[in-house]
């Protein structure tokens, strides 16, 4: 049996949000293995509120942790709580998302995330393939991360290394035109307002055709997505569901009690929704 003395110091354990059921499982993983290992914790969400995030990990400091675990909501604006975490002799590990502009990061936990976006692309088709068999175009949408998630791209990018090509031979329509994560990106990975994107897209594009599928890189997106498309009637009668991708499985708030996913959250991609 591992032993349970606290006397190995403390981990400051920093977390974007409670909002995504993922971040809550890694931050209870880490305290567990890190309390099995012998270390105190301290483990903060900051609900995806920058100064927040910023006056947590500064206060960490300030109690003197003894070492940083961050997953950061801008990886770009730590620089200066890095540099005092640096003085102190505290290390750091950014985990998941990129912690950039910044030279006292120590080290980086992450997957491969443009693999990630790979299989995400290839869901897709593989689900077009399969629900709309015959099919000479497929009209597509596309969705991505936040754009201050340097993880973001590496999904998009890693889509589109699937999705380009079909594009760009006609068999993918991307009926709105909007590509690129300037256009697609989702700030903070807000479910609320890839729905609210994907009312516009279907009022705007799809009043006269059939979407396909969507191209989504997080299941927090794709709930809204999935929401704003049975609003109008996809999944019910005669109009089938499109394929909707995503990764980490989400649950609805609603049925997190109740359904279970057959995708363990740390394969952490999934696609071809239950509808």
């Amino acid at each position: 049996m591992p032993g349970f003395a606290q006397d190995k110091g403390t981990i400051g354990i920093a977390m974007p949000t409670k909002s995504s059921a993922r971040w809550i499982s890694d931050g209870e993983s880490m305290v567990r293995q890190f309390k099995e290992a012998g270390y105190d914790t301290d483990l903060q969400y900051a609900e995806d509120n920058i100064p927040n995030q910023l006056s947590q990990i500064e206060n960490m400091i300030t109690k003197g942790v003894d070492a940083l675990v961050i997953a950061s909501i801008d990886g770009t604006t730590l620089s200066n709580a890095l540099a005092n975490a640096a003085a102190s002799g505290i290390p750091v590990v950014a985990y998941d998302r990129l912690i950039r502009e910044s030279g006292d990061v120590d080290y980086y936990a992450t997957f491969d995330n443009f693999q990630v976006g790979v299989q995400q692309g290839s869901s897709l088709v593989k689900g077009l393939e399969e629900r709309f068999p015959g099919q000479d175009v497929w009209n597509v949408e596309l969705f991505g991360g936040s754009p201050d998630d340097n993880n973001a791209y590496y999904f998009y990018d890693g889509a589109m290394s699937v999705l380009q090509p079909m594009i760009d031979e006609g068999k993918i329509d991307i009926v709105s035109g909007q590509m690129g994560m300037n256009q697609v990106g989702t700030l903070r990975w807000d479910g609320a307002v890839a729905q609210a994107r994907m009312d516009n897209l279907l009022s705007a594009n799809y009043t006269d055709e059939t979407i396909h599928g969507v191209l989504s890189p997080y299941d927090g997106l794709s709930i809204g997505i999935l929401s704003s498309l049975k609003g109008v009637g996809y999944g019910s009668g005669d109009q089938k569901m499109p394929i909707v991708t995503g990764q980490d499985a989400e649950l609805p708030r609603s049925s997190r009690s109740t359904w279970a996913s057959s995708t363990p959250p740390c394969s952490r991609t999934r696609a071809n929704w239950p509808v």
